[in-house]
């Protein structure tokens, strides 16, 4: 059997952390798990609806959902921004694409547009979002930095960034190590890509709601 070289397993190593916070970058998660995504207890768990209220969402606004999934939450805020807002719903992975658009059909819901990325672009149009929803998801970008600074491009100058993770400071938050972030690490990782941390909510029952804005181009 050819043997690696060194120098490849240490590059793999270093795209498996990141380089600021020595954090481990989670897999992404297959179409396979796409019953997760929709389980019954997801919404005692996380929420769903105080977390859109926390954040304001109303009709008109233009948002993003990165990561989609299935549309657990873009079909949410698709109801809140109504026919006269839209929802660029974001994902790596078509089968996922392919579920989400079946719902929104299935609704009548004609104001989500679905978005097939790359793990480096979301392929959001620019200057165009007044907020960009990542939940549970920033955790699995295995490049980071590239995608905050595609996401930064889409944000409208009053935009903003918003990330539900998993609150690795509470151990009994039921959740594997890599799945789960900590503010310290999320103000760490972000406000490096040329945002500021605008506001902590900790009113879910399991995850962190981080808000980031743009900063200003010198700042």
């Amino acid at each position: 059997m050819e043997r690696v070289p060194i120098i490849l397993i240490l590059l793999l190593l270093a795209q498996a952390t990141h380089p600021l916070t020595g954090r481990q970058i989670a897999p992404v998660m297959s179409a396979d798990g796409a019953g997760w995504l929709d389980r019954p207890e997801r919404e005692a768990e996380e929420a769903p609806e105080q977390a859109l209220d926390a954040l304001g969402i109303r009709a008109g606004m233009v948002v993003a959902d990165v990561g989609a999934g299935t549309g657990y939450m873009s079909l949410r805020m698709a109801r809140r921004v109504g026919p006269t807002g839209k929802v660029y719903a974001n994902d790596l992975q078509p089968e996922m694409l392919q579920k989400l658009h079946a719902k929104s059909q299935r609704e009548k819901l004609s104001n989500v547009e679905t978005v097939q990325g790359t793990e480096s672009d979301p392929k959001l149009p620019p200057n165009t979002m007044d907020l960009v929803l990542l939940v549970d998801v920033y955790h699995e970008f295995s490049q980071p930095q590239a995608m905050l600074d595609r996401i930064r491009e889409s944000l409208k100058p009053d935009g903003r960034l918003v990330l539900l993770e998993y609150r690795k400071e509470d151990p009994k938050v039921p959740i594997r190590p890599e799945h789960k972030m900590s503010v310290a690490e999320v103000k760490t990782e972000v406000e490096a890509e040329g945002y500021k941390l605008d506001q902590v909510i900790e009113k879910l029952p399991r995850q962190h709601i981080i808000i980031f804005r743009k900063t200003s181009p010198g700042a």
